[in-house]
């Protein structure tokens, strides 16, 4: 690296966009993510969509009970 960097022609906010959708990381414990793993393929669908499914139906229960 070097010892300093000249910013005076950068222009600020170049890359922010508006409307961009960020991706939350998600780290799960590794017997959780072994089981959606295992669950997902014998399903034959990806991790992402079982996940999303299951919380949804928590989504739908916990709403149910408010």
């Amino acid at each position: 690296m070097k010892q300093e960097y000249d910013f005076s022609k950068g222009e600020r906010g170049k890359f922010f966009r508006e409307n961009a959708r960020l991706n939350l990381p998600v780290y799960l414990d590794e017997e959780v993510q072994n089981y959606l793993q295992e669950r997902a393929k014998s399903k034959g669908v990806e991790v992402a969509q079982l996940v999303n499914e299951m919380l949804r139906q928590d989504i739908k229960l916990i709403e149910a009970v408010k």
